[in-house]
């Protein structure tokens, strides 16, 4: 049973990100203030939802959360910045898109860069314990989902509708056969052994 809040008297904020771990395209980053009332027998950590599910919860999510915004940040700023970094700038773009100001930010995994002056506490695995956090982890990861579908059509390759630009064999492969596309993170380790993707 997932909890609906963290700080019942403030206005508080679920962080998420999707993307993280993926050898291709941008990550992304939900950030969801849900009402204090709210209830979803379905809602979730996205990884344990079927597709259908998650899209059918955004939906739910988007009608009923207090205010939702997603942020993303593109592959180039990726390899700028090194992935952890990248995934806490997401999650402060999402923030900046909320149209109400939140008290107190829930963040999922044990680590984050302070947002301003906003209070925020870390919870690892947050994403199966907080109904905002929940929350935000199904938008950051339907609509990065959206954009590798979208780029699966411009390089259908790698497969991107299946693996979403994760590290499988096939998606390896790919890079191996056709070489990295233009959304490749090139500071990641490609190929998956001792040569370095810049060596491609």
């Amino acid at each position: 049973m997932l909890l609906p809040y963290y700080n019942r008297d403030l206005v508080e904020a679920g962080c998420d990100e999707a993307g993280r771990g993926c050898l291709a395209g941008a990550v992304y980053a939900a950030a969801v203030i849900l009402p204090a009332d709210f209830e979803n027998e379905w809602l979730n950590d996205s990884k344990q939802l079927t597709e259908h599910r998650r899209y059918a919860l955004r939906e739910v999510i988007e009608r009923e959360a207090v205010a939702w915004a997603v942020g993303v940040v593109s592959p180039e700023e990726i390899d700028e910045l090194n992935i952890l970094r990248a995934s806490f700038l997401a999650m402060h773009r999402a923030l900046d898109g909320l149209s109400v100001r939140p008290q107190h930010l829930l963040i999922d995994g044990n680590r984050f860069m302070p947002y301003g002056d906003t209070p925020h506490t870390t919870v690892v695995k947050g994403d199966g314990k907080y109904m905002s956090i929940a929350a935000a982890s199904i938008l950051a990861k339907t609509y990065r989902d959206d954009y590798m579908n979208r780029l699966h059509e411009q390089y259908p390759v790698y497969a991107w509708d299946r693996n979403k630009g994760y590290p499988t064999k096939a998606h390896r492969a790919a890079i191996r056969q056709y070489g990295p596309s233009p959304y490749h993170r090139r500071t990641f380790n490609l190929l998956g052994d001792a040569q370095l993707s810049l060596d491609l």
